[in-house]
C-alpha cells in the first residue's frame, strides 16, 4: 500500500467514525429522558437559587450525600 493510498483510507475511516459519532448523537437524542424523582417547584426553585449561588457540583454532591444518608435508614429487604 503506498502514500496515497494510505492517505485514502484515513480519510474513509475518519469519515466512518464521523457517521458513527452522527447515528450514536441522533439515537442519544431520541431517548426519552425519565427523571427518577418528580421535585415540587418549589424544591425546583430551591435547587435553582442553591446552584447560582455554590454551583451544579457543589449542589450535586451535597443533595446526593442527602439522599444516601436518608435511604440507607431503609430496611434492606431480600426476596
Amino acid at each position: 500500500m503506498n502514500e496515497e493510498e494510505k492517505k485514502l483510507l484515513s480519510e474513509a475511516i475518519d469519515k466512518m467514525n464521523e457517521g458513527l459519532d452522527t447515528f450514536i448523537g441522533f439515537y442519544n437524542d431520541s431517548e426519552e429522558d425519565k427523571a427518577l424523582i418528580e421535585f415540587s417547584d418549589e424544591t425546583v426553585e430551591t435547587i435553582e437559587k442553591a446552584i447560582e449561588v455554590y454551583g451544579k457540583d457543589e449542589v450535586t454532591s451535597k443533595i446526593n450525600t442527602i439522599i444516601k444518608e436518608v435511604l440507607s435508614f431503609l430496611p434492606n429487604k431480600k426476596g
